[in-house]
């Protein structure tokens, strides 16, 4: 088949079995490839949805500029389809950006609005969102997709991967693992999953200094996993358990995916990988567990893949786990 636009390339991407980086294992764990989407990420999904069906309805129109607030692959995935389509497009990004993404959004010619105050929780979502408000009553014809509220987010990975993984798995899923951040994903995903599968247990990914799941905020390194603030999407009783995994965990579980699957993915993914580790023991054996590959590791050469940081965010960790455990300690003593 012959693609008229690069839009329709989206989707329809590969399942995986991780057999040799969980090798030995009596439990089989799969992998929805995402990250080979034509824009690098799972986000290609509902940034092309959100616009067809803001185009269907006439919330957009051709003299549309679309405003939105993205930790990096949400705005790249709409300053693509933007251009297919022809509209403006503005980025409220932050400094945490990778540097990759903010470069491929000015080769796009997006429109870059740069925040730079943190919320109340530490992070910056709550500031993003707040430039995007402010945005939309300045700018001519602005639209706000919202894909932190917007039902069609979650509505693209229920009627799109969830949907293709039915059609490509050959056996029953008992575990669903996926990182958590504007929910859209692991909402979409398990909704469908739960109609077929109605005793999956859903498990999301929070990376430490995340407020999602009610976790005490502070710094995080890393990207698309966790927020600063909780998302109108994210409903917690459709979560059957969640897993924290640090900045270094989820490096660390790219860089395995990396040297033993030769996959290069980005930081959720690793959050993942790190997360299933710590899932298995505690599940039965032959049970099978589903999880997805958000996006690709090039742009996060100067975070996960680079050693300095690496070596950083691995002082952090056991420093953390050496105050916790001095902690315990006392509290026993006492």
């Amino acid at each position: 088949m012959i693609h008229e636009y690069i839009l329709d390339c989206i989707g329809k991407t590969p399942l995986l079995q991780l057999s040799r980086l969980f090798t030995h294992q009596s439990v089989s764990v799969i992998a929805k490839m995402e990250l080979l989407n034509p824009g690098g990420s799972i986000k290609d999904r509902p940034a092309l949805f959100m616009l067809q069906e803001g185009l269907k309805s006439g919330v957009i129109n051709k003299d549309s500029h679309i405003v939105e607030s993205s930790s990096g692959n949400l705005a790249i995935a709409l300053a693509m389809a933007c251009k297919i389509y022809g509209l403006k497009f503005t980025a409220v990004i932050d400094p945490k950006i990778a540097s990759a993404n903010l470069q491929m959004l000015k080769l796009y010619k997006a429109n870059i609005e740069m925040v730079s105050e943190k919320d109340q929780n530490g992070g910056y979502l709550k500031t993003r969102i707040d430039t995007v408000k402010r945005l939309c009553q300045q700018l001519p014809n602005a639209v706000w997709i919202n894909q932190y509220a917007n039902p069609n987010n979650w509505k693209s990975h229920y009627f799109g991967e969830a949907e293709e993984i039915l059609n490509q798995i050959d056996r029953n899923i008992d575990y669903l693992v996926i990182g958590a951040s504007t929910s859209g994903t692991i909402m979409g995903v398990s909704r469908r999953l739960k109609e077929k599968f109605p005793e999956l247990k859903v498990i999301a990914v929070d990376i430490v200094g995340s407020v999602l799941f009610g976790g005490t905020s502070g710094p995080r390194e890393i990207p698309g996993i966790g927020a600063s603030t909780v998302p109108a999407l994210l409903s917690p009783d459709e979560i059957d358990d969640v897993i924290y995994v640090d900045d270094y965990e989820s490096a660390l579980g790219c860089r395995e995916l990396l040297e033993h699957e030769g996959i290069f993915a980005g930081g959720s993914s690793g959050s993942s990988i790190s997360a299933i580790k710590k899932l298995i023991p505690t599940i039965p054996d032959g049970s099978c567990v589903l999880t997805l590959l958000p996006d690709r590791g090039d742009r996060y050469l100067d975070l996960v893949y680079e050693d300095e940081w690496f070596e950083m965010i691995k002082k952090r960790h056991f420093n953390r786990n050496l105050r916790r455990q001095e902690n315990l300690t006392l509290q026993n003593v006492v």
